[in-house]
């Protein structure tokens, strides 16, 4: 017997997602990122600068911080100060290494970008949906540096985008909600750009094994929930004026 979707969605359809630009007013772009229930703040902020090792060099930097709120989940999560949880320091290594390969780092100049992905309501996807939305945060805080005359050309050379599949009972379901993540054999985490070339990939067998067959259905999910990412991400852009 196969897995029934609590949704009632199909195996490869996305749940409803949106990028909803200018959520909040201080920070250069803001976005809210919403896929189901999940809804993560992507904030980005721009500073002159760059860490130590790349002074002097022309070169900017982006990093990135992930946070949850504690009434983010049906229980709440104390908040995290000084001391980061393992799992916060691998999801916010993963937006950063995801969106600096949408960047020229010449381009940019010396300037250190800072991406804030807080998640506002948490029901599965929080690092992929941070990592969509805060693309569109950054390419939005590009645009506006661009129409400011602070840059002469955009740094933005690739779209970045990223989604979640799991095998459950042995087959694929594209973007997985809480419930199928809880009870998913296999749990991937994909990232690619708008030619769909491979940023990175996480799997991992919770249970038992994958096979190659498998994970190529897998990865054949990914590419088709990135894909409506991408086109999302492209229509959300155009509509919003800097």
């Amino acid at each position: 017997m196969s897995w029934q979707r609590p949704d009632n969605r199909q195996s490869h359809q996305m749940r409803p997602h949106s990028f909803e630009l200018g959520f909040t007013r201080f920070a250069t772009a803001s976005v809210l990122a919403k896929c189901g229930d999940t809804q993560v703040l992507c904030n980005v902020s721009i500073q002159p600068g760059v860490p130590r090792f790349l002074a002097d060099t022309g070169r900017g930097w982006l990093t990135a911080e992930y946070r949850m709120l504690p009434s983010a989940t049906p229980q709440r999560q104390e908040r995290e100060f000084m001391r980061l949880s393992g799992r916060t320091q691998e999801i916010q290594r993963l937006i950063g290494r995801s969106l600096r390969a949408a960047l020229d780092f010449e381009a940019l100049g010396e300037r250190t970008v800072t991406v804030d992905a807080d998640v506002l309501q948490a029901d599965a996807g929080t690092r992929t949906t941070a990592i969509s939305g805060g693309f569109v945060a950054l390419a939005h805080a590009m645009n506006k540096l661009l129409q400011q005359g602070v840059l002469t050309r955009s740094p933005i050379i690739h779209q970045i985008a990223a989604v979640s599949v799991g095998l459950l009972q042995g087959e694929p379901f594209l973007d997985l909600n809480y419930v199928e993540d809880v009870a998913a054999e296999v749990d991937f985490n994909v990232v690619m750009n708008e030619n769909l070339g491979i940023i990175e990939v996480q799997g991992t067998a919770e249970s038992g094994t994958f096979s190659r067959t498998q994970m190529n259905q897998i990865m054949d999910f990914a590419q088709k929930g990135i894909q409506e990412l991408l086109e999302a991400q492209r229509q959300a852009l155009s509509t919003v004026k800097s």
